[in-house]
């Protein structure tokens, strides 16, 4: 896809993010990496419900700024996961309500903050680590994604939001959503029992699907 039309995807699914509540005011930034290794990201203090294509930071592969906005302070946290992801093209970064509460609370796992709940979490998502708080645009945050090695695809930050990367814009806001909508049904769930996927119906999705979970040292794990 070319930059004017990466650009124009950047606003649309920004705006469909937005609308739908999905990360309210000017919270939660978008970025898509180009062919020459350079970004576009959305700019700091810009909701994504009203984002110009004009105005999208344009960014060289060291990511200093050509065109554009200032771009959003969370920069050290997308060049983490591109970093560490080889894969990874785009990358969703959401205040979104759910994935937020689930982030706080006290007896989630950090290698698995949501249990097997359904198919497609695990197939669009991934298992989802969850990483300490920072304060937001602290470099520090860089180090805790860099940590994971690569193992991740969806990362929650405490108290903050979901980050997930994709291998196009679509899938990381697909994986984005799914994220959002198992956190939901953890939250409804929650204390009732409920059954979850058995380690046999996991273990034939990773098969059939050919999912690698992040457990797998030395694997670099598929996006979705």
């Amino acid at each position: 896809m070319s930059e004017s039309g990466l650009r124009e995807e950047i606003c649309r699914f920004g705006r469909s993010l937005f609308e739908r509540g999905l990360t309210p005011g000017s919270s939660g930034n978008i970025s898509v990496q180009l062919e020459d290794g350079g970004w576009l990201v959305t700019p700091t203090n810009a909701s994504l419900g009203f984002l110009d294509p004009a105005r999208i930071s344009r960014l060289d592969p060291a990511g200093r700024l050509l065109s554009g906005d200032p771009p959003t302070k969370e920069i050290p946290l997308h060049a983490a996961l591109y970093e560490t992801r080889s894969k990874a093209r785009a990358i969703v970064h959401l205040h979104s309500t759910h994935s937020v509460a689930l982030s706080m609370l006290p007896e989630i796992d950090p290698r698995a903050v949501l249990p097997p709940m359904t198919p497609y979490y695990l197939m669009r998502a991934g298992a989802t680590a969850l990483v300490p708080y920072h304060r937001p645009g602290d470099p520090a945050v860089a180090d805790a994604i860099r940590s994971l090695a690569g193992r991740y695809s969806s990362v929650l930050l405490a108290n903050h939001g979901p980050v997930v990367a994709g291998a196009s814009l679509e899938a990381a806001v697909f994986a984005t959503e799914e994220l959002e909508e198992t956190a939901k049904l953890y939250l409804l769930l929650r204390g009732l029992n409920p059954r979850y996927l058995s380690p046999d119906q996991v273990a034939d999705l990773n098969r059939h699907f050919g999912l690698e979970p992040p457990d797998e040292e030395g694997h670099e794990g598929h996006d979705h």
